[in-house]
């Protein structure tokens, strides 16, 4: 006899719904069990009438009340299916089958294995529709060994050649890793649906093997295999990652040709398809076009500005997302704050992390380290250190920032002490995490430290030295004025010196007015690459400040007669929101002339003070009477009076810089940080200057 269980129901999932009048039991109660069965009150009522007609034991009509119990009344928990499975005498393979399926659905992975298993150790033979659940749970689990398992029963039992099993084979291992097991499977097949070559492509596309769901298009298309859209949003997103351009304009002519425009999912693959491969204006006219446009469309579309470098637009459309009432997600903030960050726009990136808290959106490790960079580029360590404390979850790339973004703002003795925390941690650094802590110790001056560090990454973690880490000991050596063991560094690499590494130390030989090391230095990278603009500016700021300025207009003339221009210097600062650009001597601003007249009262007070203009930082073509205003109109100037004009006094002053700080600039910053009581932050091409107090965090180290 089965017997009624009694369970109990919450308050909260009382339903008003009329409960079910049954005036006369039917001789077969399955279309009533499925179509009626809507409650807890519905289930309990039709259990006592299959318990009271003994029809609980005919295994049909246990299969279907227990399919009501665990899947069709919704938003209940299993324990009432469970209750009413456990009483079953001696449950068949369909109703095993239920709970298999019941668990699955409502993310129970987990328990949907020790189904099976159960159903094993019970001597219940599974059938073909046992095995799709139970291999979806092992893929959501990545429970490779279990998966691998239950394929050998597939095979034993004879269900390879069941197109929905082998399906769910192809999904498990794909999920798993094991993406050259799932092509096996795929391969061996005799037929393929259009679902199997879909769990292939979502397979790649998971595992990031983005050209091999590239190359299985084009054999799609050579056999005339049949696709639909979800394929064709998985070869996008492929196209996207290696750049198949041709490929993803042969899509687009196909969704045009068969009026697929109104897929969003779709079209906001094409979009992101065509910013990842640089038509970033293209992907912009798409998104126009679209006459509806999710939270993902917007997402892509913005980070398409960002990955495009367009900072500006990628801010301009994400004011549009929020004054169109559209709700961004983490992808959007992670763009966002990627593009604060580069524009140095604090105020803005401020907005988004108290966003990000009102919204509570979740924190996870992805947005926790964007909101690190966006800080660390900022030059604020004090809410990157807050930030860092307050991460629910940190992985090496959190602590990796943190200790580079101190470094770089001219707190190299923290950031080492965050690396000692890091070990302590028992978090492995890894070869980016040793960049971080070599250019802590090169602005600190730390050489001593920087040389342990070096030979600790292969003795210690095993990490070979890569091309990056020897440009950095050439810096840490180069900046504290060992320009000749910088020299022998060099000759003695293990692996050949690239461009990088012979410019790192010509910059050190402009610091410490260095000739000889200077032109050996430029000779190697002649060799090597052709010259730019910023070499040939070294070498003749070089010349310019040891007093040998007729090479210095050399150097400049050869530049000149092989049609190489010199990067225009430009800062920016952002003031309410809004991001302003000077470049030297431009008069672009619409209040040029009070920026002017400012740069002139404020130098003028600096002077007084006791600066005395560095006149080597100005134009070679200058005339020597014009030197000295060529310097006073540099950008990072024009930028710090706009922000003297509409700052409130005492105000903290935030400059970006698209070019190292020259020598002139920071003097001249420590006197205005000096005489107008002002905190001033520059950041460079290479790092942050803090000015306070007549003094600069890099203690005149850069």
């Amino acid at each position: 006899m089965i017997m009624a269980v009694a369970v109990p129901i919450s308050p909260a999932k009382i339903t008003t719904t009329k409960p079910i009048i049954i005036t006369q039991f039917p001789d077969n109660p399955k279309p009533l069990i499925l179509e009626k069965c809507k409650t807890v009150k519905d289930l309990n009522q039709i259990h006592a009438h299959l318990i009271k007609t003994r029809f609980l034991s005919d295994p049909s009509v246990a299969e279907n009340f227990l399919e009501s119990a665990a899947i069709l009344v919704r938003h209940q928990p299993m324990d009432y299916a469970k209750s009413v499975f456990e009483k079953l005498n001696d449950p068949d393979s369909s109703a095993y089958n239920v709970m298999i399926r019941a668990l699955t659905l409502k993310n129970c992975p987990h328990e949907a294995i020790l189904m099976f298993k159960k159903m094993k150790e019970n001597s219940v033979q599974p059938d073909e529709f046992t095995f799709p659940c139970v291999l979806k749970s092992c893929s959501r689990l990545r429970a490779l060994e279990e998966g691998r398992q239950i394929h050998a029963q597939v095979m034993k039992l004879g269900f390879s050649f069941c197109g929905f099993v082998e399906n769910s084979l192809i999904n498990m291992y794909a999920n798993c890793g094991e993406v050259g097991v799932a092509r096996k499977v795929f391969d061996e097949m005799s037929e393929r649906d259009v679902f199997t070559w879909n769990a292939l492509f979502s397979g790649y596309t998971k595992s990031g093997c983005w050209r091999e769901a590239v190359d299985l298009f084009h054999y799609m298309l050579e056999i005339d295999a049949r696709f639909d859209e979800v394929t064709l949003v998985s070869v996008l997103t492929a196209c996207g990652r290696v750049g198949a351009l041709e490929l993803g304009e042969w899509v687009r002519e196909y969704i045009e040709a068969n009026g697929l425009e109104q897929n969003v999912t779709l079209m906001t693959a094409l979009l992101d398809m065509y910013a990842k491969c640089g038509r970033v204006d293209v992907a912009r006219c798409l998104f126009d076009q679209m006459s509806r446009r999710d939270v993902v469309a917007w997402s892509a579309m913005i980070s398409g500005y960002n990955q495009a470098s367009r900072c500006k637009e990628t801010l301009s459309l994400f004011h549009d997302m929020q004054k169109a009432n559209v709700e961004p997600n983490e992808v959007t903030m992670v763009s966002v704050l990627s593009s604060c960050a580069e524009l140095g726009a604090l105020a803005t990136g401020k907005w988004v992390h108290f966003y990000i808290k009102k919204k509570k959106l979740p924190f996870t490790v992805t947005l926790g380290t964007a909101l690190l960079v966006f800080y660390a580029k900022c030059g604020s360590t004090e809410n990157l250190i807050e930030v860092f404390e307050n991460m629910p979850r940190k992985n090496v790339l959190s602590w990796t920032v943190l200790i580079q973004g101190l470094a770089s703002n001219g707190q190299g003795n923290k950031a080492l002490k965050y690396f000692d925390l890091m070990l302590a941690n028992r978090i492995k650094p890894n070869d980016i995490t040793f960049i971080g802590v070599l250019c802590a110790c090169s602005h600190t001056g730390l050489v001593e430290k920087g040389r342990a560090l070096f030979v600790s990454m292969s003795r210690d973690f095993n990490i070979e030295p890569r091309i990056e880490h020897y440009g950095c000991m050439v810096d840490i050596l180069g900046r504290a004025g060992l320009l000749e063991d910088a020299y022998k560094f060099i000759q003695n690499m293990p692996i050949m010196p690239n461009a990088v590494i012979w410019r790192t130390l010509l910059a050190s030989c402009k610091v410490h007015k260095n000739v000889t090391i200077g032109e050996r230095s430029l000779k190697q990278i002649t060799d090597l690459e052709p010259l730019h603009s910023g070499d040939y500016l070294l070498l003749a700021s070089i010349y310019s400040s040891v007093g040998r300025l007729e090479d210095a207009i050399r150097v400049r003339s050869e530049m000149k007669k092989m049609g190489i221009k010199k990067t225009p210097g430009c800062s920016s600062i952002e003031v309410n929101g809004v991001v302003h650009e000077f470049f030297s001597e431009d008069t672009a601003n619409p209040e040029s002339e009070k920026i002017y007249a400012e740069t002139e009262k404020m130098m003028k007070k600096i002077k007084l003070a006791g600066y005395v203009p560095n006149i080597s930082d100005a134009r070679l073509e200058a005339e020597e009477y014009d030197k000295e205003t060529s310097v006073f109109h540099h950008s990072e100037k024009l930028a710090i009076a706009f922000g003297l004009i509409k700052t409130s006094v005492g105000t903290r002053i935030r400059i970006s810089k698209n070019l190292r700080v020259c020598t002139d600039c920071h003097n001249a910053t420590k006197m205005i940080s000096k005489v107008y009581n002002r905190e001033i932050i520059v950041r460079d091409r290479i790092r942050f200057h803090h000015f306070k107090d007549g003094s600069c965090s890099c203690n005149d180290y850069w």
